[in-house]
């Protein structure tokens, strides 16, 4: 049996298989180092997401503040319009950034929504104590200092923000 006329076949194929071989390898490394890299930028996108939800809330809860609530709106509306457009405004405010819920610990979130309630709460109750009698500016002071004498649960909450970023940040 004459073999001589298979030694181009054969030769041909002792160099595309290793070649094919080394190709392979080539594209499935290739293809394994780039969904490294897309898993790697993908949890630094999950990481960004999350440090922006950390400073929205930081920022609801600062706005939450009765210092910065007593600034807002003209002062010569009636206490139960101040309160009305206050109340509004934050509500608006917080359903807004509701979907910062899905970047924030539970337990971060619970205490906004606790400070939301707190504060409408407290506005809800200066106004009970005052009456409707009362004129604006003495509902904003009465107001201040309500929130001063009780527990300052807004800087509470701001502190826990804070240390659930820098353990986001640091992971």
């Amino acid at each position: 049996m004459n073999f001589e006329p298979y030694y181009p076949y054969v030769f041909a194929l002792l160099i595309a298989v290793p070649l094919l071989v080394l190709f392979r390898l080539f594209v499935f490394t290739y293809i394994d180092l780039k969904n490294k890299e897309l898993e790697i930028l993908s949890v630094k996108s999950n990481n960004e997401n999350n440090l922006q939800a950390y400073e929205r809330m930081t920022l609801f809860l600062e706005r939450l503040k009765p210092s910065n609530l007593v600034a807002k709106f003209n002062s010569d509306l009636n206490v139960h319009e101040y309160i009305f457009l206050l109340e509004k405004s934050i509500s608006e405010e917080y359903d807004y950034n509701s979907s910062q819920q899905l970047y924030i610990s539970k337990n971060s979130w619970q205490n906004i929504v606790e400070c939301k309630n707190m504060i409408i709460k407290l506005l809800h109750s200066t106004y009970e104590t005052l009456g409707d009698n009362a004129d604006l500016k003495d509902f904003k002071t009465v107001f201040l200092m309500n929130y001063v004498e009780g527990e300052d649960f807004i800087s509470d909450s701001l502190q826990l923000l804070k240390k659930d970023a820098l353990f986001l940040t640091a992971k």
